[in-house]
C-alpha cells in the first residue's frame, strides 16, 4: 500500500497535467498558422490538396477568430485554476481549498444555525417541549428521518417493533426513560425456556395460561395446568401476576398488546426459541439537543396527543 501514497504518484499526475496543457497549446499554435499552398501555375491554392471522388476538395481555411479565442481562454483558465486550486499532484493551490475543508466549514455553519434553533429548548422540560408547536415539528421530522424505518411514519410500529403511541412501555415511558432509550439503545432478550418449562405439552399449557392472563381466547383446562409452571419458571421476569417488570424490560402479559405476534403458536415459539430485540443507540447519529426534541415528540404521542383526542 505504501506505493500508492508515495510522492512518485504526485509527480506522475503533475507530468500528465502539464503534458496535456503543453500539447493543447502546441495544437493551438499549429492550427493557428495558416500555411499558404500554391498550385502548379503559382496561384494560391486554398485547399489542402486532398481530393475525393474527382472533384471533392478539402479547404484550407484558417480557424475562426472566436473559436481561437475560446481555446486560448480555456488554456488560461486551466493554468489559473491549477495555480489556485488542487490539481497538480499533491499541491494545495494558493487558496488552500479542499473538499474536506469546505465540508467542515459547511458543517460548522449548519451547527451554528442549528444551535440558534435549539437554544430555545435548553431550559424547557420534555413535557413542555411536547406541547410546543416548533419543537413538535422538529421532533416529527427527526423521527421520520431516523426512527420511522422501524416504528413506522405514524409511530405505531409493526411486529417486533413497538407501538410508541400507546401507554405500554417495556422499559418505562417517562421522559427520562425515553431519553435513556434513544441515547443508549436497548437490548431485550427472552431466553429459550422450553427445557425449563418441560416438554411440548407443558409449553402449550403455559402458552394457554399466558393467554388467560389477558382474557384472550384459550383452553381453560390447559391454562390451569400451566399456571404452576408459569409461576415456577416465568414469574421471575414477568412477575407472579404476569404484569412484567420494566426494570429488565419484561413485557406485561395481562394486556392485549403483543409485540412478537398473538396466539397460542406465537407464544409457544417464544418459549421454544426465545427472542432478542435490539434498539440501536442514537447518540452517535443525533446530538443531545436533537435526542431531547425527539424524546419530547415520542412522549407527546402517548400523552399530549391522546389527551387531546380524549377531549
Amino acid at each position: 500500500m505504501s506505493d500508492f501514497i508515495s510522492s512518485g504518484w504526485s509527480w506522475y499526475v503533475i507530468a500528465i497535467v502539464v503534458f496535456g496543457l503543453v500539447y493543447c497549446a502546441f495544437v493551438l499554435i499549429g492550427a493557428a498558422k495558416h500555411k499558404v499552398i500554391y498550385d502548379a501555375d503559382g496561384n494560391v491554392d486554398k485547399t489542402t490538396g486532398h481530393v475525393w471522388d474527382g472533384d471533392l476538395r478539402e479547404l484550407n481555411n484558417p480557424l475562426p477568430r472566436w473559436w481561437l479565442m475560446l481555446f486560448i481562454i480555456t488554456l488560461v483558465f486551466a493554468v489559473a485554476y491549477l495555480a489556485l486550486y488542487p490539481g497538480l499532484g499533491d499541491a494545495a493551490g494558493k487558496l488552500n481549498w479542499s473538499s474536506k475543508g469546505q465540508l467542515d466549514a459547511e458543517i460548522a455553519k449548519a451547527q451554528a444555525e442549528e444551535a440558534k434553533v435549539y437554544a430555545k429548548f435548553k431550559t424547557m422540560s420534555v413535557e413542555d417541549m411536547a406541547r410546543d408547536p416548533q419543537a413538535h415539528a422538529i421532533g416529527q421530522r427527526l423521527f421520520l428521518n431516523n426512527c420511522a424505518a422501524c416504528h413506522g411514519s405514524d409511530a405505531k410500529g409493526a411486529k417486533s417493533f413497538p407501538n410508541l403511541t400507546d401507554t405500554d412501555w417495556l422499559h418505562g415511558g417517562s421522559p427520562d426513560k425515553i431519553l435513556e432509550t434513544i441515547t443508549h439503545g436497548r437490548r431485550g432478550q427472552m431466553p429459550v425456556m422450553a427445557a425449563a418449562v418441560g416438554g411440548p405439552e407443558e409449553v402449550r399449557q403455559v402458552a394457554n395460561y399466558v393467554l388467560s392472563l389477558s382474557g384472550s381466547g384459550h383452553n381453560s383446562i390447559l391454562a390451569e395446568l400451566g399456571k404452576e409452571k408459569f409461576k415456577a419458571v416465568c414469574a421471575a421476569c414477568h412477575g407472579a401476576d404476569g404484569k412484567g417488570n420494566q426494570a429488565i424490560g419484561a413485557p406485561n402479559l395481562t394486556d392485549k398488546i403483543w409485540l412478537h405476534g398473538f396466539g397460542e403458536q406465537a407464544i409457544m415459539d417464544m418459549v421454544n426459541n426465545g427472542k432478542t430485540n435490539v434498539m440501536p443507540a442514537q447518540e452517535a447519529r443525533l446530538s443531545a439537543d436533537q435526542i431531547k426534541v425527539v424524546a419530547s415528540y415520542i412522549w407527546g404521542l402517548s400523552n399530549v396527543t391522546q389527551a387531546a383526542e380524549a377531549k
